[in-house]
């Protein structure tokens, strides 16, 4: 058949699993993003939000918002190339550059357009990047967009590093990382990466979406977090995360930042951000400074949300961040499973399923907000406890060894995980293209 809508007719795995009551995404949120949201008529407790610091609805971000439309209405309508340019970006620009501590900033219509536009615009024919093999996908798809070569090294293996950076000597270079790593809840080794840089001539770009408003004394990221500002090279933040908006800067040396503004397909062929969003990382800005025990009181929740699932046995990997994965096992049917055990007992969170994880290494990914309660932090906790035990991912008692996970489901589950499995083994399949472009 050469019907080009053929595969779309093929596909009905996601259908199978949604008919079994475990498909897991694009659950319809009817209330404001916080630590608790109505989905289909029943509350939950959210634990895989970015809302790092709770801003979403901070009342100076939403008056902020309000005021912004009341002056210059809900859309640009052009893009930032051509009419879509306000007072209201430029401000943000130079508010955000005087935070991050370069000398100049652009701001995008989404983060993932700035590691699209960024990398493309920057590594052209006959130059090199190099990522993390964890790096987030949109800094896969810059890479892609480029004309130049990709070059992949182990996660935070810097002898790999090295052997990517020697490989390509002769060639201009730029090292893109992420911050904190998304799945991972892991840091970048930045001290070590700069060296490296350093001694093989190549620039560093960190992609700090998740680290922004999280880590460093002033909640400048993982530079900061260092004390490796100055020679960081490029900065990138989403707003999408502990601005409580959308959108992305990317940050730098002035005439590297006035070559992408020019270069960037992403920026120049893209409408450009709405006021009431520009009017909400500007405000959002402003409390992010101000307000520090927000991200006190984040770190505070995850030194206790880490403590608490490893003192239960749970398996946190190498978290040391909001981002707290907790592994579960038993394919597919195992993290669609115990994902949808939590979402019954109150709990919000996101299953993560091979291949963007090993075979055999399911988990949940958990984040945390500075609003969560403490009532909040007990409950998740104890509903982990509960599905933990029920499926045998930690132990009945403190005495007693956990067995051997069972995720016990009717025979047509059974046989959906196994053709989803087989179907997934494959490129170009659909949790393919959304994960393993990072493998």
């Amino acid at each position: 058949m050469n019907d080009i809508f053929a595969k779309c007719h093929r596909f009905t795995d996601a259908r199978a699993a949604m008919s079994l009551g475990i498909y897991p995404y694009f659950a319809p949120i009817s209330t404001g993003q916080s630590s608790e949201v109505v989905i289909r008529g029943e509350r939950k407790i959210v634990c895989c939000s970015n809302n790092y610091l709770g801003l979403t609805m901070h009342p100076r971000v939403r008056e902020a918002v309000c005021k912004a439309v009341r002056k210059y209405g809900t859309s640009c309508t052009g893009s930032r190339f051509l009419s879509g340019s306000l007072d209201l970006h430029e401000e943000a620009e130079r508010k955000f550059a005087r935070f991050i501590n370069k000398e100049s900033a652009l701001l995008f219509t989404t983060g993932h357009h700035v590691n699209q536009g960024v990398i493309s615009a920057l590594v052209g024919r006959g130059e090199v990047v190099i990522t993390d093999r964890l790096d987030h996908a949109s800094i896969i798809d810059g890479c892609r967009l480029s004309f130049g070569e990709m070059a992949r090294f182990r996660h935070n293996d810097m002898a790999d590093l090295d052997r990517c950076l020697t490989r390509y000597a002769d060639k201009p270079k730029l090292i893109v990382v992420d911050g904190v790593f998304s799945m991972e809840g892991d840091i970048c080794t930045l001290p070590d990466i700069i060296r490296l840089a350093k001694m093989h001539g190549a620039r560093v770009m960190v992609d700090d979406a998740h680290a922004l408003g999280v880590l460093g004394p002033n909640g400048r990221g993982t530079a900061e977090h260092f004390n490796l500002e100055a020679e960081t090279d490029l900065i990138m933040v989403t707003a999408s995360k502990s601005l409580a908006s959308i959108g992305g800067f990317v940050a730098g040396h002035e005439e590297v930042i006035h070559y992408i503004k020019h270069f960037a397909r992403s920026l120049i062929f893209t409408a450009s951000l709405p006021p009431p969003q520009v009017a909400a990382i500007s405000a959002a800005l402003d409390v992010l400074q101000e307000e520090p025990e927000r991200r006190a009181r984040l770190w505070e929740i995850t030194r206790r949300m880490l403590k608490g699932f490893r003192d239960l046995g749970f398996n946190t990997r190498t978290a040391e961040t909001p981002i707290i994965p907790v592994v579960v096992g038993g394919g597919l049917q195992g993290a669609f499973t115990f994902w949808r055990a939590l979402y019954d007992e109150g709990v919000f969170c996101s299953p993560v399923v091979p291949p963007a994880v090993p075979e055999g290494e399911e988990l949940i990914r958990t984040s945390y907000m500075a609003i969560h309660t403490d009532e909040q932090l007990e409950f998740i906790l104890e509903k982990f406890a509960k599905v933990g035990r029920k499926f045998g991912v930690i132990p009945g008692s403190a005495s007693r060894a956990p067995r051997k996970p069972r995720f016990e489901l009717p025979p047509d589950a059974r046989f959906f995980n196994q053709r989803l499995a087989r179907r997934m083994s494959g490129a170009g399949k659909w949790m393919r293209n959304l994960f393993n472009i990072k493998k």
